[in-house]
């Protein structure tokens, strides 16, 4: 039984309204009739999408694609469309976003021991705090929406906890980070702005942090301290290449998760046979399915629709089209991880769904280095709010709901929910 309406006969529009709130049905027809297609973004940058899982996992891995926009065979002025608003004027370039071997390889190395299973594993308390907190705000209410209590703030603080950046000054980088999400929904130029304040206030807390440096690192050191200490001994990470890998691990630190729980909490609530069979396992105290269930939603709706620009260096043939040197390449993989030829009933919503090889977090050298944390902050946001809410529902139609019109991001402006309140909760027989 499928979710999903049958794709549209002809060639589908794209980038409207209308498929933001559903794009599965267009990427369905794509699939099968232009699997590697150029398009004119609404940027007016002509892209190939891919949109086949084994077309996808191959140019996400492929050498012949990269990531630095150099490569672009656009004029200059159009180079700033196809990466972050800003980015280019703050200096901010310099990132695992917009880099290749060599500089990756090195870049991602020193940040990487931040993310490993063990440091994660010892933030888990810490995110947990976090979950309980942000719900104990709202929890008493009977309502919320759960994008701007819950997703949104939780990975911002949790980023900023594991970035080493002062908890008095959080909410100034929940603000930035509001503006660089709302992608279309703020004033004119809000994104490069507030891009532009974070790389300053980044650029002083190195200054700050490196003066007050002790000469040998102390056990949980944060990332930013991390950096400069890496800097300060041998490893040429320069202020400007400092500042942006900050910077980067907290834009993309952040939105994939607000996407991921808010995606993942509407799924299961419009799917409440597969929401009551998870709050049964964890009731249990079971946790297998909620491993397997949050590796179900990041395949089935997940927070990243299309991986980021890549950009040919020479010519090269994708499924069966050729691709000129200097053509931006984006996988769709919202469209890869809904291919039949893949994945048995993509269309359907399997918490238990075991053969799950999804690129959700990308695939090759460049595949997300925040994964862990997203997915512990995702098990823990989605537990607690299933455990402590037991009866969490929607307080819209589905067709009310909004959706972000961002080219590479998926995930609801609002989610407006109800339950019984924490008080009453208490006192039920």
């Amino acid at each position: 039984m499928t979710d999903q309406p049958a794709p549209p006969s002809t060639a589908p529009e794209l980038f409207t309204w209308e498929f933001a709130a559903d794009p599965y049905p267009a990427y369905a027809w794509l699939r099968e009739h232009q699997p590697v297609r150029r398009t004119r973004l609404p940027s007016g940058v002509e892209a190939w999408l891919v949109t086949r899982y084994g077309d996808a996992r191959q140019a996400l891995a492929d050498q012949r694609l990269s990531k630095n926009p150099a490569h672009h065979d656009e004029p200059a002025h159009a180079k700033g469309k196809t990466g972050i608003p800003g980015e280019r004027k703050a200096e901010l370039m310099t990132h695992l976003l917009n880099i290749d071997p060599p500089d990756h390889t090195r870049l991602r190395r020193l940040v990487s021991k931040a993310f490993t299973p063990r440091r994660v594993a010892e933030f888990a308390p810490r995110v947990q705090e976090l979950t309980d907190d942000l719900i104990d705000r709202f929890a008493r209410t009977g309502s919320a929406d759960l994008i701007h209590d819950f997703a949104f703030p939780l990975p911002i603080y949790a980023i900023c906890d594991l970035l080493g950046v002062p908890r008095e000054d959080q909410d100034d980088f929940r603000d930035w980070a509001g503006m660089m999400i709302r992608h279309g929904g703020g004033p004119r130029g809000g994104v490069a702005r507030s891009v532009k304040k974070m790389r300053g206030y980044l650029a002083e807390l190195i200054h700050r942090k490196r003066a007050a440096l002790p000469a040998e690192p102390t056990p949980g050191e944060d990332l930013i301290s991390g950096l400069i200490r890496a800097s300060d001994h041998g490893e040429h990470l320069t202020e400007n290449e400092a500042a942006a890998m900050a910077f980067i691990l907290l834009f993309a630190g952040f939105e994939t998760t607000v996407n991921l729980i808010g995606n993942g909490t509407y799924a299961l609530l419009t799917h409440p046979e597969q929401r009551h069979r998870l709050q049964d396992s964890l009731t249990r105290g079971e946790q297998g399915l909620l491993e397997t269930g949050v590796e179900e939603l990041l395949r089935y709706d997940g927070p990243v629709e299309l991986a980021t620009w890549r950009f040919a260096t020479r010519p090269l043939t994708l499924g069966g089209q050729d691709i000129a040197a200097g053509d931006p390449v984006l996988v769709v993989l919202a469209a890869a991880d809904r291919d039949p030829e893949r994945f048995a009933d993509p269309d359907v919503l399997d918490l238990a769904r075991a053969d799950n090889q999804h690129l959700g977090y990308g695939h090759g050298i460049h595949y997300c280095l925040g994964a862990p944390l997203a997915r512990l902050e995702g098990r823990t946001a989605l537990a607690t709010l299933l455990t402590r809410l037991p009866d969490l529902r929607l307080a819209a139609e589905p067709a009310e709901l909004r959706w972000r019109g961002g080219l590479i991001m998926r995930g609801l402006r609002t989610l407006p929910v109800e339950f019984t309140p924490a008080a009453e909760q208490a006192v039920q027989p």
